[in-house]
C-alpha cells in the first residue's frame, strides 16, 4: 500500500546579525522556505528540510519559485511521490529530499546515524570571513583565530586586491601555512585578463586554493587558468545548472581544476552531490562540502551527510551562527570543530507555530 503524505510549506525570513556583504550586494535577510512533510501512519511526525535561496546566485530564484513549491506539495500529497523533473529547482529538490530522509528516520532530525551524531566524533570547518572594509575583514580575522580556527576562507574582491593581499600577508607574516590554512573565494571578481597576475600574486602566500577567480560560464578561460595557475583553483558557481551526468563530466573533462566545491541548495541535494563526488574521484579531483547560508535545519542534513563522506578536509559547515532567529538546534561549533551534541535539544517553536 502507498504511503500518504502530507505536504505543506512555510516561508521564513532569517535576519543576519552583521549585514552579509557578498559580490552580489548586502544581505540583511534571507528568505528561507521549510517543507513539513507527515504521513497517516503517524500524523504527528514530522520531516523538515529547508528550500534556501541565495538571490542571484540560486538558479531557482525565479517568480514562479513559490508557485513550483506548492505544485510539489500537492503532487506529494495527492500521488503519494515526487515529480521525476526537478533539475530546474535544486533547492526545492534538496528541501524535499532531506524531509523525507527526516520523516523516515528513527529519530527526528537524526537523517544519517553516526558517531557525529552521538557526540562522539567532529568535523573540521572553515572560519569564514566576509567580504567588508580592510578593519572590518581584519577584526573578524583576529576573533576567527581566537575561537581556535585552522583554516580561515577569506571572501574577497569587494575591496581594493592591493588592500586584500596586504590582509593576507599580514596573516601569513604572523602565522605559517603549517599553523593556519588560508582559502579565498573570489566569488568571479577577477577579470579572466587579469586573473593569472593576480593568481601569481597570490601564491606566494602559501593559500590553500582560491574559488572561482572569474564568473562561471567563461569555460575557454578557466580551462586555461586551471592549466596555469600555480594555485590550485576550485569550482563554485561554475557547478549550477549543470544537472545532467554527462555534462557533468563534460565540464570537468573540459576545465578540469584542481577542486570542486559542493553546496547541495545549488545543485540539487545530497544525491546529486555525490554524483559530482563520484565522477571527480575518478579523475583525481579534489572536493569539499560548503553549506550556502541555510538555518541550522538545511546545515544539519549537510553536516550529517557530510560527515558520512570521511573527508578530512575542513568543511564549509560553520554558517550556523550567521542568524538572530536561527533555531536553536545541537549543532554546536568550538575550536575550529563542528559538534552534534545529542542531549541538547531542538527549538521549532518559531517555525512550528
Amino acid at each position: 500500500m502507498k504511503r500518504m503524505y502530507q505536504a505543506t510549506y512555510i516561508e521564513y525570513d532569517l535576519e543576519f546579525k552583521i549585514p552579509a556583504e557578498t559580490s552580489r550586494g548586502i544581505l540583511n535577510k534571507k528568505k528561507s522556505w521549510f517543507i513539513v512533510i507527515s504521513d497517516s501512519a503517524d500524523p504527528t511526525r514530522k520531516g523538515i528540510g529547508e528550500c534556501s535561496l541565495i538571490p542571484g546566485l540560486s538558479l531557482d530564484d525565479r517568480p514562479d519559485f513559490e508557485e513550483k513549491l506548492k505544485e510539489i506539495c500537492t503532487h506529494l500529497t495527492k500521488f503519494g511521490e515526487l515529480p521525476d523533473e526537478l533539475n530546474d529547482f535544486p533547492s526545492i529538490r534538496f528541501g524535499f529530499e532531506t524531509a523525507l530522509l527526516d520523516l523516515n528516520s528513527k529519530t527526528e532530525r537524526i537523517l544519517f546515524p553516526t558517531d557525529f551524531t552521538k557526540g562522539q566524533d567532529s568535523m573540521n570547518i572553515n572560519g569564514l570571513i566576509w567580504m567588508g572594509d580592510f578593519d572590518f575583514m581584519k577584526k573578524q580575522i583576529k576573533e576567527k583565530l581566537q575561537d581556535g580556527f585552522r583554516c580561515i576562507k577569506l571572501k574577497i574582491g569587494a575591496i581594493d586586491f592591493e588592500q586584500e593581499l596586504a590582509l593576507l600577508k599580514g596573516i601569513r607574516k604572523e602565522f605559517s601555512a603549517d599553523i593556519i590554512e588560508l582559502r579565498v573565494d573570489a566569488n568571479g571578481a577577477f577579470s579572466p585578463d587579469q586573473a593569472l597576475e593576480k593568481l601569481n600574486s597570490l601564491s606566494d602566500l602559501d593559500l590553500h586554493s582560491i574559488e572561482q577567480p572569474i564568473k562561471q560560464g567563461q569555460h575557454e578561460a578557466m580551462a586555461r587558468l586551471c592549466e596555469q595557475t600555480p594555485l590550485p583553483i576550485a569550482l563554485d558557481e561554475e557547478l549550477i545548472g549543470v544537472n545532467r551526468r554527462g555534462k557533468k563530466e563534460s565540464l570537468l573533462d573540459r576545465i578540469n581544476p584542481q577542486y570542486i566545491i559542493l553546496k547541495p541548495s545549488l545543485v540539487g541535494g545530497l544525491a546529486t552531490s555525490e554524483e559530482w563526488i563520484n565522477i571527480v574521484d575518478k579523475r583525481n579531483i579534489g572536493w569539499w562540502i560548503t553549506s550556502a547560508l541555510e538555518s541550522n535545519i538545511g546545515l544539519n542534513a549537510i553536516a550529517q551527510w557530510a560527515y558520512t563522506l570521511g573527508s578530512k578536509m575542513p568543511q564549509g559547515l560553520g554558517t550556523g551562527k550567521l542568524y538572530n532567529n536561527n533555531f536553536d538546534s545541537p549543532l554546536h561549533i568550538a575550536n575550529g570543530q563542528l559538534s552534534y551534541g545529542p542531549s541538547s535539544a531542538w527549538n521549532l517553536n518559531n517555525l512550528l507555530k
